[in-house]
């Protein structure tokens, strides 16, 4: 059987009230990646959509011989995108479920919970006059209430929308302690159920990034050639967590978690500004003790904690300036374990696409009055801007590696003739060993290095280049506390080696490198082995589409790849080390050579080298005599190869080495029951996205419909994981759609009781 992972790396907009809808696509997700779990673990099906999912990743097994798994490994969101993606990556790690928070999402995002108490109108008469606004907004003829609403809610919103219009203005109506106790609570129910297993495996790691913005904003230092340093103010933070993969599993302390799940939604106008205080106060008020807290704040504020000023940073809605946080994700594909063959994914959940169509050619555009244009230019731009940029460098890093494809392809010939040539149609060579395969990559590589004439000069020093930057940015990351900085532990490192004379003419040159280069690639040059062993996994896919090799003997030598994988990406993490690398770390600066030899003893590469030499030689044995020579020609005329692409990988050879393909949940997108996009089904789209918080038949109509579009996109997504020309029997798709969202219908009709006749025209247009 074939193993397959679908990797999720998912991208939570925001939306304010849209949250809600949000909370619907972010359950099917979790229940897709549980279900993944389940079927894995051999686990029965679980009820509702969770045993569609169970019984689609069953079909693809029986139809295709793909035993697929779905992991979720990298969140990061933004406001509305930012909470929910805080409690989905949190179920993720802990095995929590995040069924209970359904129904405080349905019974507290709403205006009357929300309103702060000293927001309220203090007796009837307060602003009496201001009620005719809000029945006006909400009752004249034709307008979004008559349209929009079923006339048994419509009383219920124009009452609330009274309320609101008549709080205290100039100051935000609603609570921002009453929103950290929310959050909290939130934190306890999930605590409160049976946990079930992580939803990853072991040694799989979770990201979780969210975004927040540092209203006052901290300095930023510039280096510059004149002057030599620069200081501006950034206003951008993300925060930060990860559980390494390994057990026990927990991103952070519930009150981090809150206090990133507050500051990212903390809306401007809506909510008051979020500092630490508010979460101490909270806290303080519960009794509730927070250990971490000054770690915590060292790490996710670390320029206002440096100056004794966490306490006092001013935190807002992380959409003002990254409501699409892509880059956080992008990078956290550096050093991702790969222990089978991997599909990765960037799916972006975005609930309200699109944006006001452009006036037809001819047609004089109708130019934006004085606030139009202020509020324009201090919310709705900055909240929309499109991710093109984004998404140009995910296609353009996915074309570099389609690129170095074709040149390996390009010069295959020729690279195994040389290593033919090099070691002739020996009888040892069709018998390896891991001796013999050690002694062969050596003989391999010196002859690449000579073969590559001048252009080995430019490739050895970009491979060393590249070795002192891993080897700066894992110590200065290893040295904790008063840690130095990536820049000087780089200098402190090629000072050290110019003085070992890596620098002097020859030392890099046609003839290979001198004999203390190649020393000091064999202790530190782990990405090289990394980009050696994804060389054979290329071929071998080439090799199962050819059909001419057993596939249980691909699979053997699939398997013993990514474990040797494994034993080289661990080797970048940075939970791999003991504690003493912390000192070597620190010391890097003053003593880089001592930093060096201590990094090179605690990953012990030859060693690793030695285990993979042995998987390799024993799976290589289970193949026939051709695809052996095939597979062993890769292996060891990788040097080859190398000096030929490496200039076009750069920091792609250390990643996951496959095309990224993206993927978008949004109203648009989920159109097997209803077209129309959000304006046709959504309700919270209403006053400016903050609809949902005036009315429960709202939520409880944009959840409903989250649970539906997200089962509708997820399925695709996952049969889109099938090979190219790989697919399942007619039909099949459109039926587990109708299958989870009869399901889904069937969990959700007994509690969603504001709109009954919702489900009646649900059920008609499902068939």
């Amino acid at each position: 059987m074939r193993e397959k992972e679908l990797r999720l790396a998912l991208i939570c907009y925001g939306g304010i009230s849209l949250a809600v809808y949000m909370h619907g696509i972010t359950l099917e997700i979790w229940k897709l990646a549980r279900a993944s779990r389940a079927f894995h673990d051999g686990a029965e099906e679980g009820p509702g959509s969770l045993g569609t999912y169970h019984r689609l990743l069953g079909l693809i097994e029986r139809e295709t011989g793909i035993r697929l798994r779905v992991l979720v490994d990298i969140v990061a969101g933004a406001s509305a995108g930012g909470i929910n993606g805080v409690f989905l990556a949190h179920a993720i790690a802990s095995g929590q479920s995040l069924e209970p928070l359904t129904m405080l999402w349905l019974d507290a995002a709403d205006v009357d919970v929300l309103i702060d108490t000293d927001a309220r109108p203090l007796s009837r008469a307060s602003r009496l006059w201001a009620t005719p606004i809000a029945w006006w907004a909400s009752g004249r003829p034709g307008g979004a209430v008559e349209r929009t609403v079923e006339p048994e809610a419509r009383d219920e919103i124009r009452a609330k929308l009274t309320t609101f219009v008549r709080t205290r203005w100039f100051t935000p109506p609603f609570s921002g302690e009453g929103f950290t106790g929310l959050i909290l609570d939130a934190f306890d129910l999930m605590a409160a159920g049976d946990p079930g297993p992580p939803l990853l495996p072991h040694g799989q790691p979770l990201d979780l990034f969210v975004t927040v913005t540092d209203f006052h904003g901290h300095p930023q230092r510039l280096r510059l050639h004149s002057p030599v340093e620069a200081a501006e103010t950034e206003h951008r933070l993300t925060l930060a967590f990860g559980d390494h993969g390994t057990e026990p599993r927990r991103l952070a302390e519930p009150p981090a978690l809150a206090f990133a799940a507050r500051a990212t939604a903390s809306f401007p106008g809506a909510f008051p500004p979020f500092s630490v205080g508010e979460l101490d106060r909270v806290l303080a008020k519960r009794e509730r003790p927070w250990p971490g807290r000054d770690a915590f704040l060292a790490r996710a504020l670390p320029r206002h904690a440096a100056i004794g000023a966490a306490g006092q940073a001013v935190l807002i809605d992380g959409s003002v300036l990254v409501n699409a946080p892509f880059r956080p994700a992008i990078e956290a594909l550096r050093d991702r374990p790969a222990r089978r063959e991997v599909d990765r994914r960037f799916v972006y959940i975005d609930p309200k696409p699109g944006t006001p169509p452009m006036p037809p050619a001819g047609e004089t555009p109708h130019l934006p009055g004085f606030f139009a244009t202020v509020f324009g230019a201090l919310s709705d731009i900055p909240r929309e801007q499109p991710i093109r940029d984004n998404l140009e460098t995910i296609d353009a890093r996915s074309g570099r590696i389609r690129r170095v494809r074709k040149i390996i392809e390009a010069i295959r010939p020729e690279v195994e003739a040389a290593i033919e040539s090099l070691f002739g149609y020996t009888f040892f060579l069709d018998r390896p060993t891991p001796a013999r395969l050690a002694g062969w990559r050596a003989k391999a590589g010196d002859a690449a290095a000579k073969a590559a004439g001048y252009a080995y000069a430019s490739y050895g020093h970009l491979k060393l280049s590249n070795v002192v930057d891993e080897a700066a940015e894992l110590l200065a990351a290893l040295a904790g506390g008063e840690r130095p900085s990536v820049e000087a532990v780089r200098a402190a490192i090629w000072g050290h080696l110019r003085g070992a004379g890596f620098t002097a003419p020859g030392a890099l040159s046609s003839g290979g490198a001198i004999e203390p280069v190649v020393l000091f690639f064999r202790q530190h040059d782990l990405a090289f082995r990394v980009r050696r062993l994804r060389s054979v996994v290329r071929v071998l896919a080439a090799l199962e589409e050819a059909g001419e090799c057993p596939a249980k003997a691909i699979e053997g030598v699939r398997d013993a790849v990514y474990a040797g994988l494994a034993l080289y990406l661990d080797r970048q993490r940075h939970d791999f080390f003991a504690s003493d690398m912390a000192a070597a770390g620190a010391r890097a600066v003053a003593d880089p050579a001592a930093a060096l030899d201590a990094l090179a003893a605690a990953r012990d590469l030859k060693a690793v080298d030695d285990q993979a030499d042995a998987m390799m030689a024993g799976a290589l044995a289970a193949l026939p005599k051709a695809a052996r020579r095939t597979a062993l020609l890769t292996y060891l005329g990788f040097a080859f190869y190398d000096v030929a692409t490496l200039a076009l990988l750069d920091a792609e050879g250390e990643q996951e080495f496959e095309a990224v393909k993206v993927d978008r949940i949004s109203p648009d997108d989920a159109t097997a029951i209803r077209e129309g996009g959000a304006a046709a089904t959504l309700k919270g789209i209403q006053f400016g996205s903050f609809g949902a918080f005036f009315s429960r038949a709202y939520r409880e109509n944009d959840y409903l419909w989250g649970r539906l579009h997200g089962a509708d996109r997820l399925i695709e997504i996952v049969v889109s994981a099938l090979p190219e020309g790989v697919t399942l029997p007619a039909g099949t798709v459109a039926r587990l759609k109708t299958e989870a969202f009869r399901a889904i219908l069937a969990e959700e009709r007994g509690r969603l009781t504001a709109i009954t006749a919702l489900f009646d025209t649900l059920a008609a247009e499902i068939g």
